[in-house]
């Protein structure tokens, strides 16, 4: 069949005109064949079998009998009428019942004619009833195209007021079906298709929208599970391919001075086997010849800094300059901090800029960037304004990068003529299924084993009738020379409360741990910046012992003398963030704890988050958890929410098929690099068409 044909605008579809199209266009987004083609079923009704009248179960289940109808009369009741049918087959007799539609329904329903009826059964009294069926002459029913297996199609309330039922949708399908003849381009190659027993295009698509069977359902929705994965993989690895072919880098040969004094006589303490195998991945990039784009993973504490740093001191060795961005002033200024500490006497020029740096400073700054003095420079967003140039930049870090926009990115590729080594940095688990799928076009390193010394915070789940305890156990650590933090959600929605609830709890907890005992830091989203930089500044420094905020502490603040978490309302954060709060402790020597408060009303999802940070303080199992309760899309926030808008795959469901689907994708690019091979033809056309109707760039933002 012509692959033309699947761009018809759905106007011309029979039986669809302009109007229908532009609601079908507005509710479900289909302008074309192929989008009709591919809104998939969310469920199906089995109508491979008929029951008998005198099988009936008042199980709320839709099934389907063949029967007659006898007789037919208008009951009277509280208020309006009801159409009632005495419906007979061989074994007994039921009733049909109609509130709507009754005069339409009466003047065409064909008394002793043998018909098919579909619906949900019912008991009232003795008998049993099926309230507005769908019924179809028996003669028809075995006349039309067997659907033993009936399609549900997703549905808004305004489709459903415009007349377009599940019945008008079905009825579309399959007339572009009847159109079609059902003859689609193959997408596979033969090898694919022989290799994993896949059905054919054609069969899959006839039978995700008819099935003639569970089992050839089940065949359909794998091998269109499958290709979607693969022409998303397809399109991630040869973006990496290409990348690394045809963007050169710059080879870091040498080890030389900086990095061999700093690990001989700086290193604070021994690598982890996880860091020493991370810079191995890392040197064995910045040794070749294509530029490096790598996402460095690792939990909170795991020493991403330490492993960003050996790196930057290659650059150096190897005569580039080397830069670090964050997203906050906060984080940026702490980086900086602790790298000049881990430094110490070595003689590297580092240098931080951010908003607020003066502009004496800014131009001290820019003039030795430009003339190579300065090697290191730490920052936020500024490190991006035009005005500031390196020498020669050869390696950018960016720090938690799900922060930063896509062309924010791309502003620091530009800072040198050869784009620089980009190693992205983030404390964000991301399940492996998640990361094959929205950094398939990176490199990979996971960090998975803490320093030695550091002890796993004990987290444990208390209700707020425990808060007198608590609070007992929060002056015990105080005594002991600790700092404790008490964070309270914020909800954009509810401003208002949210600042209430923080502020309650504020006096509440200052009526506890009255003055001059105790000192407490207050840090809210309606605080000036210079206020609140004020008050964590003395937290910093051990002059108040009580920081009570809301999530803005959340990434990064660095505190090693705090070993309290309390998290208030934590059943009103999501997974990953009560992870990352709890983060924030467990930074220095000391046992650590985090101690989730919650009312007793809970929610079933509520209660698998609190187990889970209880049981395990692995993130990468909290990141899988948290997956599966918030499906792809909530995971990334919404910012990224659009960044899987797959059809039909779920990538946390089908995690085995999307495995499947990028080993076969890279085996392919091995081998034939350009698709050139005869038999990859159907996957080079299919790819080229995707590419020109800009499909795949729907499923990956």
């Amino acid at each position: 069949m012509n692959a033309n044909f699947l761009t018809t605008p759905i106007t011309y579809l029979k039986n669809v005109g302009p109007q229908r199209a532009d609601t079908l266009r507005s509710e479900l987004g289909i302008n074309t064949y192929q989008d009709l083609l591919q809104l998939f079923p969310n469920r199906y009704l089995d109508k491979t079998q008929y029951y008998k009248i005198n099988q009936l179960q008042a199980s709320g289940a839709d099934i389907q009998i063949v029967g007659k109808i006898i007789h037919i009369k208008t009951v009277e009741q509280k208020r309006g009428k009801r159409l009632v049918a005495t419906f007979v087959d061989e074994t007994g007799q039921m009733e049909l019942v109609w509130f709507r539609a009754q005069k339409w329904i009466r003047e065409n329903l064909k008394l002793n004619e043998p018909y098919v009826v579909f619906g949900r059964i019912s008991r009232y009294g003795g008998t049993f009833s099926m309230a507005h069926p769908e019924m179809e002459l028996l003669s028809s029913h075995q006349k039309s195209l067997k659907i033993a297996m009936q399609p549900i199609y997703p549905s808004t309330e305004k489709l459903s007021t415009r007349g377009i039922t599940n019945r008008v949708v079905s009825n579309m399908v399959q007339q572009l079906l009847l159109e079609s003849k059902g003859q689609f381009q193959e997408s596979l190659s033969s090898e694919i298709l022989e290799g994993l027993r896949l059905i054919s295009k054609s069969e899959a698509l006839l039978n995700i929208h008819f099935p003639k069977s569970q089992e050839l359902l089940a065949k359909a929705q794998f091998r269109l599970k499958f290709e979607e994965l693969f022409f998303v993989q397809l399109q991630l690895i040869s973006k990496k391919l290409i990348r690394k072919q045809k963007i050169k880098g710059m080879p870091f040969n040498e080890v030389g001075d900086y990095f061999n004094i700093f690990f001989k006589e700086h290193l604070p303490f021994e690598l982890t086997n996880a860091q020493k195998k991370v810079i191995k991945e890392i040197r064995k990039d910045l040794g070749s010849n294509a530029q490096m784009n790598r996402l460095l993973q690792g939990d909170v504490g795991s020493g991403k800094t330490i492993v960003a740093l050996l790196c930057m001191l290659l650059a150096l060795d190897n005569g580039f300059q080397a830069c670090l961005m964050a997203p906050t002033e906060i984080l940026a200024t702490q980086h900086y901090n602790g790298l000049k500490e881990l430094l110490g006497e070595m003689q590297v020029e580092i240098a931080l800029l951010t908003g607020s740096t003066k502009k004496s400073i800014r131009r001290e700054i820019h003039e030795s960037l430009q003339n190579g003095d300065l090697k290191i420079l730490v920052g936020t967003h500024a490190l991006l304004e035009d005005v500031v140039q390196f020498k020669n930049l050869g390696l950018a870090i960016i720090d938690e990068q799900h922060r930063f926009g896509v062309a924010q990115r791309s502003k620091l590729w530009h800072k040198n003529e050869i784009p620089p080594h980009v190693l992205v940095m983030t404390a964000t688990p991301i399940p492996r299924t998640l990361a094959m799928s929205l950094y398939g076009d990176l490199d990979i390193s996971v960090i998975d084993e803490l320093p030695p010394g550091r002890k796993p915070v004990k987290t444990v789940h208390r209700f707020d009738s425990n808060r007198l305890k608590v609070f007992h156990f929060i002056k015990d650590e105080i005594k002991k020379g600790r700092q404790v933090y008490v964070v309270y959600p914020l909800i954009k929605e509810s401003e208002a409360l949210d600042y209430k609830d923080l502020m309650d709890g504020y006096e509440s907890i200052a009526r506890d741990f009255p003055l001059p005992d105790y000192q407490i830091s207050i840090v809210h989203g309606k605080m000036k910046p210079a206020d609140k930089d004020y008050e964590m500044e003395r937290f910093l420094k051990g002059e108040t012992q009580i920081m009570v905020a809301t999530t803005v502490i959340e990434v990064g603040v660095n505190v090693p003398n705090a070993s309290v978490m309390i998290i208030e309302s934590a059943e009103r954060f999501g997974l990953s963030q009560l992870h990352q709060l709890r983060g924030r402790v467990g930074r220095g020597a000391e046992q650590s704890y985090c101690i989730l408060m919650t009312s007793h009303k809970l929610s079933e999802d509520t209660k698998t988050r609190l187990e889970t940070m209880v049981r395990t303080n692995d993130g990468f199992e909290i990141a899988e958890v948290d997956l599966k309760l918030r499906g792809p899309g909530d995971l990334m926030g919404t910012q990224q929410s659009g960044m899987l808008n797959l059809r039909i795959a779920d990538i946390v469901k089908d995690n085995q098929i999307l495995k499947t689907a990028r080993h076969h994708a890279l085996q392919l690019l091995k081998e034939d690099p350009s698709l050139q091979k005869e038999n990859n033809q159907p996957i080079r056309l299919a790819y080229q068409r995707m590419m020109q109707n800009k499909t795949i760039w729907n499923y990956i933002s």
